[in-house]
C-alpha cells in the first residue's frame, strides 16, 4: 500500500463488500487506515456480515463511524446513483458479482442480471459523479473493478494467462464477467472513466463460504463425510491467498497506471486431487495424528464445459508495481484449516441461513 496515495483518499464506497474477498479488502482498510468505507451489498446467500463486525469490535470508538453499510442492489439504478452521490467516493472497488460456477449453469439469468446489468449500473452512476468533480478530485477518484482468470478460458497441459491473453469464457459465469470487464474498459476509453481492472486467480482464507471448494474439503474431512470430486480430479487451478491478493489490489489502487489490466496469481498450481490430498496431510499434522481420509473421496462425474487447467504470469504486477507473494501455497492452507476448525459454529449457521443444498459443495471451479 502507498500511504502516499491513500492519504489522499477520504472515502472508498465498495460493492459487494459482504463477499469473502470484498469483506477482507474492507477489513484491511479498516484496520490500517483511518479512511470511510460505504459497503454496498445486497446481502444476498452468501454474503457475511461477521468478519467486518468483528473488526468493528476490536476497532475504537472513533473508527466505527468510518463503515457505513448500505443494503443496495446494483440492478437498482436509482438507489445506487443516490448512494454514490451522497458519499462522495474518492475510490469506487467494485467486487460485487455472482461467483458460482455451478449455480451459473443452474440458473444463467441471474449471473447475466447481477454481472453484466449490475456493472453497467455502477459504470453509469460513476460516470455521472464524475462528470461532476472537480479538477482536483479527479485527478484522484479510481474505479477499480474486481475480475477473474476465467475469462481467458482453458489452459492445456502448458502456457500461462497474462494481461494480452485473448477472452474465452467458456460457462455463464465467465461469460458475465468477461462481459462486464469489456464494459469497465470500454467506459475508460468512451468516457474518460478512471479505471483499473484486475484478473485474480482462486482464492482462498478464512471466512470464505463454505459452498466453496477449500471449505467443502476441509469442513466433510473433519466431519467424515463423502467429499465429490469432479471427473478424477485433475483439473488444475492455481491458488491464491486471499491476504496476499488484498495486498496486490491495495498496490494496483495506489500505484497502478489508468486504463491497465494486472493479472494476480498465486504461483501454486496443483491438481483438485493432489490439493485434497495436501489438506488431509495438514489435518493430520494440526491434530498430531495419522488419519487416512483418502476413502472419504467420492468422485463423480464431471461439470460441463469444466475448465481443464488455469494459471497466471504475474510477472506485471510484480515487475511494474512491486508486488510479491507473501503466504506460500502450505502456509495459507495451515491458517486456513486452522480458522475453520475454530469457527464451525459460524459455518453452520451461514449454511443454515443460506438454504445450503448439501449435494452442491465440492463441484466447483
Amino acid at each position: 500500500m502507498s500511504k502516499d496515495f491513500f492519504n489522499k483518499i477520504n472515502t472508498i464506497l465498495v460493492t459487494g463488500g459482504l463477499g469473502f474477498i470484498g469483506s477482507a479488502y474492507i477489513k484491511k482498510i479498516l484496520e490500517e487506515t483511518n479512511i470511510k468505507i460505504v459497503n454496498i451489498d445486497k446481502d444476498g446467500y452468501a454474503s457475511n456480515k461477521d468478519c467486518i463486525n468483528k473488526c468493528l469490535e476490536k476497532s475504537d470508538s472513533n473508527k466505527l463511524n468510518n463503515y457505513v453499510y448500505y443494503k443496495a442492489d446494483l440492478k437498482d439504478f436509482d438507489n445506487i446513483n443516490k448512494i454514490i452521490i451522497e458519499s462522495i467516493p474518492d475510490m469506487i472497488v467494485h467486487f460485487a458479482a455472482e461467483s458460482h460456477v455451478d449455480r451459473s449453469i443452474d440458473n444463467p439469468r441471474i449471473f447475466l442480471e447481477n454481472n453484466i446489468l449490475g456493472t453497467f449500473n455502477i459504470l453509469e452512476a460513476t460516470r455521472i459523479f464524475y462528470n461532476n468533480l472537480s479538477k482536483q478530485k479527479k485527478a484522484i477518484f479510481r474505479f477499480h473493478h474486481i475480475s477473474t482468470d476465467e475469462v481467458y478460458g482453458s489452459l492445456g497441459k502448458s502456457g500461462t494467462f497474462h494481461e494480452k491473453t485473448p477472452y474465452q469464457p467458456r460457462s455463464p459465469y465467465s461469460a458475465t464477467k468477461a462481459s462486464s470487464d469489456h464494459l469497465v474498459n470500454s467506459w475508460f476509453h468512451t468516457y474518460g472513466i478512471p479505471v483499473l481492472i484486475s484478473n485474480c486467480s482462486n482464492n482462498f482464507g478464512p471466512w470464505q463460504f463454505p459452498e466453496k471448494f477449500l471449505p467443502v474439503v476441509i469442513l466433510k474431512t473433519l466431519k467424515n463425510q463423502n467429499i465429490p470430486i469432479y471427473g478424477r480430479g485433475v483439473n488444475i487451478r492455481d491458488w491464491l491467498f486471499v491476504e496476499d491478493h488484498i495486498n496486490a489490489l491495495l498496490k494496483i489502487e495506489s500505484l497502478g497506471k489508468v486504463g491497465e489490466s494486472y493479472c494476480i496469481g498465486g504461483e501454486s498450481e496443483i491438481s483438485n486431487y493432489e490439493l485434497v490430498l495436501r489438506i488431509f496431510d495438514i489435518i493430520n499434522e494440526i491434530n498430531e495424528e495419522k488419519k487416512d481420509y483418502t476413502s472419504l473421496l467420492q468422485f463423480v462425474s464431471d461439470r460441463p464445459g469444466h475448465d481443464f487447467r488455469y494459471a497466471i504470469d504475474s510477472s506485471k504486477i510484480k515487475k511494474d508495481l512491486a508486488w510479491k507473494i507473501e503466504d506460500s501455497l502450505d502456509n495459507g492452507l495451515r491458517k486456513t484449516i486452522k480458522w475453520y476448525m475454530n469457527n464451525l459454529k459460524w459455518c453452520n449457521e451461514i449454511m443454515k441461513k443460506s438454504g445450503y443444498i448439501g449435494d452442491r459443495i465440492g463441484k466447483l471451479k
